[in-house]
């Protein structure tokens, strides 16, 4: 069927990690679910334009300038492609967000700010205590 119905919320409690939605050749969607806070990703970019939506929790977005925006539940953020941002958690308990990306999950490339290389087989979450947790792209 062209069509699914689904629930980011429901998805991200039950996998407790990310989970790929959709797929296909023009775009891929995905719920990323990070279970404590202060987990976060580090700063990247990626070749392709995102969107990020909060169902749950809150997702402060920082950039390289020092800058930060928090999102909360239903709140979005429009990424056009080679903007660089980190994710954290910084609500009171999980976060869930669904994302979109335009192209197939298969292309996309993940590049690391500082070395501006692409890092898609490495990329980690961070917990607070400084623990990494394994976080397939």
């Amino acid at each position: 069927m062209g069509i699914q119905i689904i629930n980011p919320i429901a998805i991200g409690k039950e996998t407790r990690k990310r989970t790929v939605v959709m797929n296909t050749r023009k775009l891929h969607a995905w719920v990323h679910y990070y279970p404590n806070p202060g987990d976060h990703d580090e700063m990247h970019c990626h070749n392709e334009d995102q969107v990020f939506t909060c169902f749950e929790g809150q997702c402060t977005m920082s950039f390289p300038d020092g800058t930060s925006q928090a999102l909360d539940p239903g709140m979005a953020a429009l990424i056009t492609g080679g903007s660089f941002y980190r994710l954290e958690n910084t609500g009171k308990g999980p976060m869930i967000l669904m994302g979109h990306r335009s192209g197939s999950q298969d292309t996309v490339k993940i590049i690391d700010y500082v070395t501006r290389k692409d890092i898609r087989d490495q990329v980690k979450i961070t917990s607070r205590g400084g623990k990494e947790v394994e976080f397939p792209a």
